[in-house]
């Protein structure tokens, strides 16, 4: 028998309740239908969140089946749904998760998150752009730190995207869709370094295919805290959405494999060390969270890094010195080497994108502080 269900739209004014009150409602209303054959959805008063509790009967359901069927009043897709999952948009009494086809569990409170949609077509704007090389299929940029890749809520405009528009005109290829036009891989925000966007179909198609298969030579360079025991080793851990955070990444067993080859290019100790790093495979924020699982994060990753690395930094440096390192203010990782064949020639083409000034600058200070540490040492 198909399970009844019941809409009840709950509608609660955040100045007449507090989130603890809406929180023992839930526990109420789970108690009553816990041994009940129906579904029951609470929308709350953030229109952007949906909460519903499953019952005894859907314990062996798909959870995107489940899902999709208690919303489809609200006329939710289950791919859309699986979308939503896999980007870590529910969660399961607190805990995220971001697998389709896991079981639902009985009596339990879920919750879904509805992302802000963008709707407008992003606007062309006239953002300068560093171009190392364009022809009339592809174009790859140097990216400068804290230059967001393409429109999402809270970056509307100001974007690479923006740029791309405005400096290409009606070229960029659409397969990447409205928000996305021409953009086949992505930098975090404060990630500087080499990127490559399609302006044509043939490109774009050609391009994601490369990514997709790992045929792309990509090298980054990053400045650490603390020296690697080992000087040139593999860094090979499956990677996934943080079970708390949606923005984190983290290493978890059923994670998407992810290896990560690094060689440390110079030693500053024993403060840090300036890493070179060659990937096989391109998972988000990949670089930041396997240095970090070897004790070594990034200077300047306010996700991932350890600010008790500061605490401990030797008082034998100048002020000025431990100043710098101390407000570096975006992690410290460089793009600086993009390699690939070409769409239509089929010829390799390599592309190099200098540190920029601030990573300069924090080397400087690092070579700096090993002086004064060695002549304090001496006196």
């Amino acid at each position: 028998m198909t399970p009844k269900i019941i809409s009840i739209p709950i509608i609660i004014d955040a100045n007449l309740m507090s989130l603890r009150d809406e929180t023992d409602i839930i526990v109420l209303l789970l108690g009553v239908i816990s041994s009940l054959s129906v579904i029951l959805f609470i929308i709350m008063s953030d229109p952007d969140c949906i909460t519903f509790i499953s019952s005894q009967n859907h314990a062996k359901w798909r959870i995107d089946k489940y899902v999709s069927d208690t919303l489809n009043e609200l006329n939710f897709s289950r791919s859309r749904i699986k979308i939503l999952i896999k980007d870590g948009n529910l969660s399961c009494n607190g805990k995220i998760v971001n697998d389709p086809s896991a079981s639902v569990k009985p009596a339990a409170t879920y919750q879904l998150t509805i992302p802000a949609v963008i709707n407008d077509i992003p606007k062309a704007e006239n953002i300068e752009l560093d171009i190392l090389y364009e022809d009339t299929d592809l174009i790859v940029i140097n990216k400068p730190a804290g230059l967001v890749v393409h429109p999402a809520p809270g970056s509307e405009n100001g974007t690479l995207v923006n740029a791309l528009l405005y400096h290409c005109r009606n070229e960029l290829s659409g397969i990447g869709g409205v928000a996305r036009p021409g953009i086949v891989h992505r930098l975090d925000k404060d990630t500087s370094g080499v990127m490559v966007a399609a302006k044509s179909q043939e490109a774009h198609l050609w391009l994601s295919n490369l990514f997709a298969t790992h045929k792309i030579n990509r090298k980054y360079e990053a400045f650490c805290w603390g020296i690697p025991s080992k000087i040139n080793a593999t860094i090979e851990a499956p990677l996934g959405r943080h079970s708390k955070d949606r923005k984190k990444q983290t290493i978890r067993e059923d994670g998407r494999f992810a290896i990560t080859h690094y060689q440390v290019a110079k030693s500053f100790p024993p403060f840090g060390c300036h890493i070179e790093c060659t990937l096989e495979t391109g998972r988000t924020h990949q670089i930041r969270v396997h240095l970090t699982s070897i004790g070594h994060s990034i200077i300047g990753d306010a996700m991932y890094g350890r600010p008790q690395r500061i605490a401990q930094m030797p008082d034998k440096i100048s002020k000025q010195a431990l100043l710098a390192i101390r407000s570096f203010s975006r992690q410290a990782l460089h793009a600086s080497e993009l390699g690939f064949i070409h769409p239509i020639s089929k010829k390799q083409i390599d592309f190099t994108a200098p540190l920029p000034k601030d990573l300069k600058d924090l080397q400087t200070v690092l070579e700096k502080a090993i002086w004064e540490r060695v002549t304090s040492k001496s006196k």
